[in-house]
């Protein structure tokens, strides 16, 4: 049976990762970098398409699971009726190969645990050529794919698994190394387990010892940021939505998406957040690669991209996995790479300018980038667009889309008007921004409903609206925000969570159903801040962070019916309203570098101004809102 996913932990090196369950068992894993097929697929299979379990042979252990302090080193602690024994597992962050390393310790009487290594190369589909050598040493290969295991256990093969038992006294250790090769280059070399264990600890506190405090949401907001962290393809500063694809939306349904490439709005997203906690260096590194990857023509730019820049992400079909709980199909790759989604401009002129206002060195590219793409995006912003949900029912002249090119304008024109070479250019935007703002609230205004709708004509509802006054197109205290907010309460809240839209009033080339998104949820506290309704965005920021597993992680989405998580695991998006949100009711500072629908500039306050924010601050005390963005 399929274990909830929340029943898993992540482990990562920041270039790839694995999904550990409760009960021991890798059962996801894509070497070596995020979007590279996996070897371990039982996740959306079974487990002859691959895991590495390593458990109890007594089935009615008790299980305890914990993320060391401050670290993405995962301690599963199984308590039997003869002992207990803990379980370390993590990935060491090195140049070369990827590695996962297990160690199971005897905290206390004896244990005896069973190991199941099953490997199968491509997705679950290729069963490699397994060979047992003296040393400990396992080889599994199959084509160009190669995996090394190296430990004192003895296995022995039977029915195309490596399984192996052992007996573990207080005070023993006993390490599990996989090391990922290629089969025609020379083979990794062994590691010494423990230095690395001790190296990797010492990586992760010291990257989060630099996150500030955030009163009493200080661990919520570290866990999320180091989740974050984990997320990031190091080689080159990319940043991936989540380490998987194909869990579900609904269970047993077909909204089943590839998520391990990089979008520019949730990586813009990221950025924003690494940003505001003070983190330059994991900024500058993304902003390095969304140069390479828009290089070119204007006309030309993705809205997502593999974690190197690739912008082929041809979507398949994978026939041989049965999926999620029998969601399928599943998919490898996403074809919404050949979208247009107008908002993804706004959502990366909004970053480049708060790097810009933050203290990150103009980068040389940025002002011809940012002509040469509003050129573009002065021609095409009346045009329909598939939007920020990727809808496969034919595109539309979406609100929310039109609402985040006027940001990329605003945005542009505010900086552009800093130097006299470039007031000229901020003039010609300004009007563009303003044409923008006229068009939306003529069009896209329902005074029947009292409320904005999700696109022109439309009288669907849409939690993406919540960006009007977030990104400050109009002010919270004009009634049309107002009105909006109260009909997203009225229609799109079920159970104290914001669904994205009326999907059964939206013919988004999809069978209705799916959960509430769990991002919209944390919008929706962020206005409620906005409006000064305090209490109601803390209660609701609890409810949230109150889904998160019990090692600290969210997913993409929540079924409030059946109280269980459902999409991709962990989410970015999720993890980055967990941050956004605590921010916004612990901090005194004012609104985050937008500009209000007036024109007038707002205050800035650099993001690195965190610092210590008391654990005393009352969450009832009047705070304006950060900056949010959107997906």
């Amino acid at each position: 049976m399929t274990s909830p996913i929340e029943d898993y932990a992540l482990i990562g090196d920041c270039k790839t990762a694995a999904l550990v369950s409760r009960d021991g068992s890798i059962d996801w894993l894509c070497l070596p970098r995020f979007d590279a097929a996996a070897c371990f697929a039982a996740l959306l299979g079974t487990p002859e398409n691959g895991r590495w379990r390593i458990a109890p042979t007594a089935g009615d252990a008790r299980i305890s699971r914990r993320y060391r302090e401050d670290t993405l080193i995962l301690e599963t602690t199984f308590e039997t009726d003869t002992g207990v024994a803990t379980l370390i597992d993590f990935m060491p962050l090195a140049d070369g190969s990827s590695t996962v390393m297990r160690i199971v310790v005897g905290v206390r009487g004896h244990v005896e645990f069973e190991t199941d290594f099953v490997v199968r190369f491509g997705y679950g589909h290729t069963v490699p050529w397994v060979t047992n050598e003296e040393g400990g040493v396992t080889y599994a290969v199959a084509g160009p794919d190669l995996l090394v295991l190296r430990t004192p256990v003895h296995l022995t093969g039977e029915d195309m698994h490596s399984t192996g038992t052992f007996m573990v006294m207080e005070g023993d250790r006993v390490p599990f190394a996989v090391t990922y090769g290629t089969s025609y280059g020379p083979r990794p070399g062994s590691q010494d387990v423990e230095a690395a264990l001790f190296a990797t600890e010492a990586y992760w506190r010291g990257f989060a010892a630099r996150c500030p405090g955030v009163g009493r949401w200080t661990e919520t907001v570290k866990r999320s940021l180091i989740t974050l962290k984990a997320l990031t393809y190091m080689p080159t500063g990319g940043i991936v939505a989540a380490a998987t694809t194909s869990l579900p939306e609904a269970l047993g349904g077909t909204r089943n998406w590839d998520y391990r490439f990089c979008w520019l709005r949730d990586a813009t997203m990221t950025l924003m957040a690494f940003m505001k906690l003070g983190y330059y260096e994991e900024a500058s590194a993304w902003r390095e690669w969304l140069m390479r990857a828009v290089a070119g023509a204007p006309e030309q730019v993705q809205i997502m991209y593999g974690v190197a820049g690739e912008r082929q992400l041809l979507e398949w079909e994978v026939s041989w996995l049965a999926g999620y709980g029998g969601s399928r199909p599943v998919r490898i790759g996403n074809a919404a790479a050949d979208q247009l989604q107008l908002d993804v401009y706004g959502e990366v002129a909004d970053a480049l300018a708060q790097a810009q206002r933050g203290g990150l060195p103009p980068h040389p590219r940025t002002r011809a980038l940012s002509e040469v793409t509003l050129n573009f995006l002065e021609k095409v912003w009346r045009e329909p667009d598939e939007g920020i949900w990727e809808v496969r029912g034919g595109r539309q002249h979406f609100t929310h889309s039109k609402v985040m090119a006027w940001v990329a304008f605003d945005r542009a024109a505010g900086l552009a008007s800093n130097s006299k070479l470039g007031r000229t250019l901020s003039a010609r935007w300004r009007k563009v921004a303003d044409e923008i703002h006229a068009d939306v609230c003529a069009k896209a205004f329902d005074p029947e409903i009292g409320s904005f709708v999700q696109a022109y004509g439309s009288n669907v509802l849409d939690a993406s609206l919540l960006q009007i006054p977030l990104v400050g197109f109009l002010p919270p205290d004009d009634s049309r925000v107002i009105g909006t907010v109260r009909a997203i309460e009225s229609r799109l809240v079920q159970d104290g969570l914001v669904l994205r839209y009326e999907t059964h009033e939206v013919d988004d080339g999809l069978p209705p159903g799916e959960g509430a998104f769990l991002a919209c949820s944390f919008w929706l506290a962020d206005v409620l801040v906005l409006l000064g309704r305090y209490g109601d965005a803390q209660r609701l920021y609890e409810r949230l962070s109150g889904l998160c597993n019990d090692v600290g992680l969210l997913s993409e989405e929540y079924d409030p019916v059946a109280g269980r998580m459902l999409g991709n695991f962990p989410q970015a998006f999720s993890h980055i309203g967990l941050i956004n949100t605590a921010l916004n009711l612990a901090r005194r500072t004012g609104p985050a570098e937008e500009r209000v629908a007036t024109g007038e500039p707002a205050e800035v306050k650099p993001p690195v101004v965190v610092e210590a924010v008391a654990a005393a601050v009352d969450p009832d005390t009047p705070v304006e809102t950060l900056q949010s963005a959107s997906r």
